[in-house]
């Protein structure tokens, strides 16, 4: 179980996938992608539509077409991901979930909830695509279960 939903999940895997390639020179189809991260083609075709038209990553059409990130998309924050997908939700939502709950009217994990929710909040924003992409490329990190 992670804490974030199954499309970001796939968001982030393929932003990944497709930086780690990208390095190599190389741009990735869907069906590749999705192999290589466990995701179903179809979801991960809206997902990288999504990805495209927020300019996470890029892609070209043609025999040599496919999906890539340039220098600037490794400079990019995960939060970035994440905010695609997600919205702020993550960044302001209630642990349980409840959309009632706030600094006035806190539910029962709210202050604990806030501290953790704010380490996540920074690791989001402090960690760019291009750091996870050093541990994928050297083999120290995996996408796939």
């Amino acid at each position: 179980m992670g804490i974030f939903s199954k499309t970001c999940e796939y968001a982030m895997r393929a932003v990944f996938y497709i930086a780690q390639k990208s390095e190599e020179g190389q741009k990735v189809g869907i069906r590749e992608i999705a192999v290589h991260i466990n995701s179903p083609e179809p979801f991960l075709a809206k997902i990288l539509q999504k990805l495209s038209k927020d300019g996470l990553i890029l892609s070209s059409k043609g025999p040599n077409g496919g999906f890539y990130v340039d220098s600037g998309g490794l400079q990019r924050p995960l939060a970035d991901i994440v905010q695609a997908i997600e919205g702020d939700s993550i960044f302001t939502g209630c642990g349980m979930g409840l959309s009632y709950c706030s600094e006035a009217n806190p539910c029962p994990l709210h202050n604990d909830f806030k501290k953790i929710r704010g380490q996540i909040v920074v690791m989001l924003q402090n960690t760019s695509i291009g750091k996870f992409n050093e541990g994928l490329l050297a083999g120290h990190l995996t996408l796939n279960k």
